[in-house]
């Protein structure tokens, strides 16, 4: 039977964690369909998607904590910053592999820039948009767990310190297998969905 303590710090990593998936999903999605579109917009940002998607972003922490201060909004921030170059990326490479000539006719027909993403853009490069959200869910998880142990000790955070420095090695290990089923959990319903409109790419 889950305690209050472990429901209370479950909810408050849930909230940080779906906080930071999207916003990291609102900033990454649109910014990869405007490099995937633009190779003038792309030249600009891409080494720095690149830097930050692979340097190690615990570095980056103590810095957040000195610009946003000691709280959930820099837990956000520090879990949005993990998963969203790796969105950001996917997306990109799944709006260069559409089709040209699908955008071509829709313009030809009066489409406006909007149609477009709705009607082209979206359809055609959701299973690269599924496949970047996947696995920013799951650095998305690394993230929210750092954020929460480095920044404000709330939450699993606070769980896995107090474990931790009390030598409570099964309730840290319980803890540690619950965090990583969520996690898997979430991965594979994305991964199912990814699955289930994959076909959009054969038509692209």
């Amino acid at each position: 039977m889950p305690t209050k303590a472990f429901l209370s710090a479950l909810w408050i990593t849930a909230y940080s964690f779906c906080a930071g998936v999207l916003f990291a999903v609102v900033i990454g999605i649109p910014v990869g369909i405007l490099m995937g579109k633009s190779r003038i917009i792309d030249e600009l940002p891409l080494p720095w998607v690149n830097i930050f998607l692979s340097a190690p972003l615990t570095a980056l922490v103590p810095v957040l904590m000195v610009l946003f201060g000691f709280g959930t909004k820099t837990v956000i921030i520090t879990t949005t910053l993990f998963a969203v170059w790796i969105i950001i990326l996917n997306t990109r490479a799944g709006v260069r592999q559409i089709n040209r000539s699908l955008v071509e006719m829709a313009r030809s027909f009066g489409a406006t820039p909007l149609d477009a993403f709705v009607k082209i853009y979206f359809w055609a490069a959701l299973p690269e948009f599924l496949g970047g959200v996947r696995i920013g869910v799951i650095r998305a998880v690394k993230g929210v767990i750092i954020g929460q142990l480095l920044i404000s000790i709330v939450g699993f955070g606070a769980l896995f310190d107090l474990y931790s420095s009390k030598f409570l090695m099964a309730e840290f290990w319980a803890v540690l297998i619950v965090l990583f089923g969520l996690a898997f959990l979430l991965s594979e319903s994305l991964a199912y969905l990814e699955r289930k409109v994959s076909y959009y790419a054969a038509s692209r």
